[in-house]
C-alpha cells in the first residue's frame, strides 16, 4: 500500500463556498465616475475565465497605511460588467478565500458554475489580486517541488518526536520566508490592510458602498471590511466561515473537527458503494479501514508516501462531494497493495509559492502565535485523542510559530455596530471552516448578521453546492435586498 506523495500534495492544494432592516432594492444609478483605465487581462486570466469576458486595470495602494512614505503597490482588479444598465446597482467585490487564492478569474469561475444572470445584471463582479498574489505585487519564500515543506496544513505527527521534527522544518520555512523578503512586503500582509484595500478600491470605482460575497478565508475579510468600514458596506454575504477576522492556532485545530464532522458523509457513501469498493458496508467499518490504510503506511512508509500524505489526500478530498468517487478508487488501490498512477513533480521552484507564502504572511501576521514547541506538543497529543482522524495533524506547528515579525497592530475588532446587512451561508458539514465558525460570527455581528445553515456536506454552500434554499435565501437578498427576519435551516435538497 503505497502512495506517491505529490497526489496528496495536488489534491491538498485544489481543495484550497420577510425584509429587515428596511433593506430594500437600491434603483437604478448612472454609471459612476471611476478613477481606474479599464484594459486587456492578462492571457492566462482571459483563459481561466472564458467564456465570461473580462476587464482589467490597476489600483494604487499604500505598502503601509501607518506610514505614507512607505510607498505604493498596485492591487490589479478585474470587471465583469454588467450586462443590463437599468438592473445595475452598484459592484460586487469577490473573494474566493485563502488567504492566497488568486481571485482575477473569480466571477468566470462562478458564471461556470450557475451564478444566476439577475445577480450579474445587478452588479458589475470585480475579482483581484489581493496583495501578495500574483499581479498585485506577488511576494515569495522561494518553495521548491523536492522541499521539505509541502504546504500549509501541518503533516500529521504521528508521535511526539514527530512534532520537534517539524519544528526544525518551520524554523527553516521561516527563515527561507525572511531571506527571500527582499522588497519588505511580507510583514504588510495583513487581513486589516486588505480590507483597506478594498475600500481604496471602492472609491476608485467612484462607489459609496461595497457589496461583498466571500468564500472561506473571504468570510474573514468580508468580517473585517464591515467592522472597519461598516457605514460603507451595502450587502455583505459570507460563505464556509473561519468565525473571525483572523486565523489563529484555534482555527486551524478545528480543521480536525471538521474532519470529524464530514467523514460520516463520505463513509455513509462508500459503504453504500461496498461492493464496488470493499470499504466497509457501514460507517463503522469505513472509518476503520481508514485508519487500517493510514497505519500500515505509518509502520511501513515508503519513497512514495506514509499515512500523513494518505490523511492529507483524504482530508483534501472531502472538501468536495464530487472527489468520493476518486478518494475511494485510491482507497481501494491501496488496500489491495497497489500503487496509484501518478505524475512525478520535477525539482524546480512550487507552483504553489506565491500561495502558500501569502498564506502564512497573513496568517502569522495577524495575531501572535505561540512560540514554545511545548504548545504545539501538548495541543498535538490532545488532539490525537479527541479528534483521531487528523487532530493531530491540524494542532502541529507551523511557521508561524517562528516568523520573524510581530503583529503591527491587533487584529481587526467584529463589530455588532452597524446595520443589518451581513448573511452568513454555511453547510453543517464543511470540513475547513465547521458550522462552529458561522455560529461564532453569528453571535459577534448580533443583530447586523442572519445564518442559513443547510443540511450539506462540502466547502461552500452558494453557487458552490447544490442546495435550493440555499441559493434561494442568497440570491434574493443579493438582487432583492431580502434578509431573513432570523436564522433559518436549509433542509437537504
Amino acid at each position: 500500500m503505497t502512495m506517491h506523495r505529490s497526489a496528496a500534495r495536488n489534491l491538498a492544494v485544489m481543495a484550497v463556498i420577510g425584509v429587515a432592516s428596511a433593506l430594500t432594492a437600491a434603483p437604478a444609478t448612472a454609471k459612476p465616475t471611476t478613477q481606474v483605465k479599464w484594459g486587456a487581462c492578462p492571457k492566462e486570466v482571459v483563459a481561466e475565465a472564458a467564456p465570461s469576458t473580462l476587464d482589467c486595470a490597476t489600483v494604487p495602494v499604500p505598502v503601509d497605511y501607518a506610514d505614507p512614505a512607505s510607498g505604493k503597490i498596485d492591487i490589479m482588479i478585474s470587471r465583469l460588467a454588467s450586462k443590463n444598465p437599468g438592473k445595475r446597482r452598484g459592484v460586487l467585490l469577490l473573494n474566493p478565500g485563502g488567504p492566497g487564492g488568486p481571485g482575477l478569474a473569480f466571477a468566470g469561475f462562478l458564471v461556470k458554475r450557475g451564478l444566476p444572470t439577475s445577480v450579474t445584471d445587478s452588479y458589475d463582479l470585480i475579482g483581484m489580486d489581493t496583495r501578495g498574489i500574483g499581479h498585485s505585487a506577488p511576494v515569495s519564500c522561494g518553495f521548491t517541488t523536492n522541499g521539505p515543506y509541502l504546504g500549509n496544513v501541518p503533516p500529521y505527527a504521528v508521535d511526539d518526536a514527530a512534532v520537534v521534527k517539524q519544528a526544525k522544518v518551520v524554523k527553516g520555512v521561516a527563515e527561507q520566508c525572511a531571506k527571500n523578503d527582499r522588497k519588505g512586503y511580507l510583514r504588510h500582509l495583513t487581513t486589516a490592510n486588505t480590507a483597506r484595500d478594498l475600500d481604496r478600491i471602492r472609491a476608485a470605482l467612484g462607489e459609496e458602498k461595497t457589496n461583498f460575497l466571500g468564500y472561506s478565508y473571504g468570510s474573514s475579510l468580508g468580517a473585517a471590511y464591515a467592522s472597519l468600514f461598516p457605514e460603507r458596506s451595502d450587502r455583505i454575504l459570507l460563505d464556509s466561515n473561519y468565525g473571525d477576522t483572523h486565523l489563529d492556532s484555534d482555527d486551524m485545530r478545528r480543521y480536525a473537527l471538521g474532519m470529524e464532522q464530514t467523514f460520516p458523509a463520505f463513509a455513509k457513501w462508500a459503504a453504500r458503494r461496498h461492493d464496488s469498493y470493499g470499504l466497509g458496508r457501514t460507517l463503522e467499518e469505513v472509518r476503520a479501514t481508514y485508519f487500517k490504510i493510514a497505519e500500515y503506511l505509518d509502520k511501513k512508509p515508503t519513497p512514495g508516501g506514509d499515512g500523513g500524505t494518505f490523511r492529507a489526500a483524504t482530508f483534501a478530498a472531502l472538501y468536495t462531494e464530487s472527489q468520493y468517487a476518486p478518494t475511494a478508487q485510491l482507497w481501494q488501490t491501496l488496500l489491495t497493495g497497489g500503487q496509484p498512477a501518478v505524475q512525478p513533480s520535477r525539482p524546480g521552484p512550487s507552483p504553489f509559492d506565491n500561495t502558500w507564502t501569502v498564506f502564512l504572511a497573513v496568517t502569522c501576521n495577524d495575531v501572535d502565535w505561540p512560540e514554545d514547541v511545548k504548545t504545539y506538543r501538548r495541543a498535538v497529543a490532545q488532539d490525537r485523542e479527541r479528534y483521531p482522524l487528523y487532530g493531530a495533524a491540524a494542532a502541529n506547528i507551523t511557521p508561524c510559530a517562528y516568523w520573524p515579525h510581530e503583529p503591527a497592530e491587533a487584529p481587526v475588532k467584529i463589530t455588532d455596530e452597524g446595520p443589518t446587512n451581513i448573511l452568513l451561508v454555511q453547510n453543517e458539514r464543511d470540513i475547513p471552516t465547521p458550522h462552529h465558525g458561522a455560529e461564532m460570527l453569528r453571535e459577534r455581528f448580533g443583530d447586523r448578521a442572519r445564518l442559513v445553515s443547510v443540511d450539506g456536506s462540502g466547502h461552500g454552500a452558494y453557487v458552490l453546492g447544490d442546495n435550493a434554499c440555499a441559493w434561494n435565501t442568497a440570491t434574493s437578498y443579493l438582487v432583492d435586498g431580502k434578509m431573513p427576519t432570523r436564522d433559518i435551516s436549509c433542509r437537504a435538497s
